[in-house]
């Protein structure tokens, strides 16, 4: 048996789904089902004995303790977090208060759970943290790309937060032995992903014969990591990480943001052709930069591959071919989430203020 956190989201539910059909080991799911939380994206768990969901906040350590004690897994898999860059800089004290106050409680649900085990199962344990590459900052051009050893230079709000929730992390590990587990990954993309990131958004958007909008200049890079491939890395890193590191996960596939848009938008071009015949490319527009936007992330990779033999299976081109064809083949999902409909389905059957 495992917790996992933030289940209901984009990659807690693909990690969720893939799992399950990995090792079919059982899995408690706790998530608060905020904005992002989707239990249509588990449907096909819904009769399946081996996944429990419970409604719940990562900082009800009342609650926590109680699924621990029940349950007894034999690790705890963390993805539940704020992590809207935009929704950072207009609100940052919700991202305050899941990713580090929430954080916080969560580790000392786990230290006191982790505290009554025999002694066996305490060397057992893990608690995997799943953080990000932007707690390192931005690059420029010319610098190598981030790894563990980099320094924490966060920029944003939401950033700021993840990093104060990683150095909890490794502070419990430090202070009170707890066998702990980070993991920080690049930008994921794939299927379930909420529509207001830059892929999703550009791919409905496009659909629909709205603006795809860019900010700035679009030469924002990134690297990009199919989140199945993601997924794996963290299948990978519960099996066989040493407590107490820092695993760096990415895709190798630094992509500027305006090249990623003209590559969703050739696609489609050839899957689903406008009804007009011309390139969906005419719908891109640019915006004014968001405040603070970082120029640069890349993650290097290789202390994953070198220490536990993980690489991704997914080049950016076949990945991004996958995502835009299973957002085409899954209108059901994105039309729920575009409209809201998956929100009233969550409040009739979890009860309205998700």
């Amino acid at each position: 048996m495992i917790l996992v956190t933030g289940g209901a989201g984009f990659i807690g539910a693909n990690f969720v789904l893939d799992w399950l059909a990995c090792n079919g080991e059982p899995v408690v799911n706790l998530d608060k089902l905020t904005y992002a939380g989707n239990l249509q994206t588990l449907g096909s768990l819904e009769q399946d004995p081996r996944h429990r969901f419970v409604r719940g906040d990562i900082g009800d350590r009342e609650l926590v303790s109680r699924l621990l004690t029940e349950h007894r897994p034999r690790a705890v898999i963390n993805f539940a977090a704020e992590s809207h860059v935009d929704r950072s800089i207009h609100g940052p004290g919700d991202f305050i208060q899941t990713n580090v106050v929430g954080t916080f409680n969560l580790l000392e649900a786990v230290r006191d759970y982790w505290s009554t085990l025999a002694e066996g199962e305490k060397q057992d344990f893990r608690f995997l943290h799943v953080s990000t590459d932007e707690v390192y900052g931005t690059l420029t051009a010319e610098d190598a790309p981030f790894c563990e050893t980099n320094r924490y230079e966060p920029n944003s709000p939401y950033s700021a937060s993840k990093a104060a929730s990683d150095h909890l992390v490794r502070a419990w590990h430090h202070t009170y032995g707890l066998p702990v587990l980070t993991t920080n990954c690049s930008n994921n993309y794939g299927p379930y992903h909420f529509p207001e990131k830059l892929i999703p958004l550009v791919i409905l958007n496009a659909l629909a014969g709205k603006p795809l909008p860019i900010y700035g200049d679009g030469q924002q890079i990134r690297d990009w990591l199919y989140v199945k491939d993601h997924c794996s890395a963290i299948r990978r890193v519960l099996e066989a990480g040493k407590t107490g590191e820092t695993y760096n996960v990415g895709g190798w596939n630094e992509k500027a943001n305006l090249d990623v848009v003209r590559t969703i938008c050739a696609i489609l071009d050839e899957l689903q052709p406008r009804a007009d015949g011309k390139p969906y490319a005419e719908q891109i527009t640019y915006v004014a930069d968001r405040p603070g936007h970082d120029r640069r992330y890349a993650i290097d990779a290789r202390k994953l591959e070198k220490e536990l033999g993980w690489k991704p299976a997914e080049t950016f081109d076949s990945g991004i071919r996958k995502t835009v064809a299973w957002y085409l083949a899954n209108r059901d999902w994105t039309d729920a989430v575009t409209s809201g409909t998956y929100r009233q389905w969550m409040d009739k059957h979890y009860g309205a203020g998700a």
